[in-house]
């Protein structure tokens, strides 16, 4: 299952190139992450980014798709697109998040409940 948030785009996230900036798109996955996930407890380890078309417009709404292509014992590799109303896909994002524990803040496997959330999301 694939999961579409709304993610504003605001005329001050254009940069001074006239698109927006690329330190962004890691906040537009962000927001849309944490409204889609019931994992509070978790850090970002690796994030890479593939801008593949720049924004150039603000003041509107673009969808952030995402998903989970992987589930470890303690980690998860997730996916994202950020495309426009035109079905353009702007940028293609991977991120690999670590559950910890808020005692310890260590690394911490994943509970059965976690891991039955993800695998909602999984795509093969």
């Amino acid at each position: 299952m694939i999961y579409t948030g709304k993610q504003f785009v605001r005329w001050d996230d254009i940069d001074a190139f006239g698109h927006v900036n690329n330190a962004k798109y890691l906040t537009y996955i962000q927001e849309a992450r944490f409204l889609w996930s019931t994992i509070t407890e978790m850090v970002v380890a690796r994030a890479e980014v593939d801008y593949i078309e720049a924004i150039y417009e603000g003041g509107r709404f673009y969808d952030i798709n995402l998903w989970v292509e992987a589930i470890g014992n303690s980690s998860f590799t997730m996916a994202y697109e950020v495309v426009g109303d035109n079905g353009v896909v702007h940028a293609r994002v991977k991120t690999v998040q670590v559950v910890v524990s808020m005692e310890t803040m260590k690394s911490r496997p994943l509970k059965d409940s976690e891991r039955e959330f993800l695998n909602q999301y999984l795509k093969a």
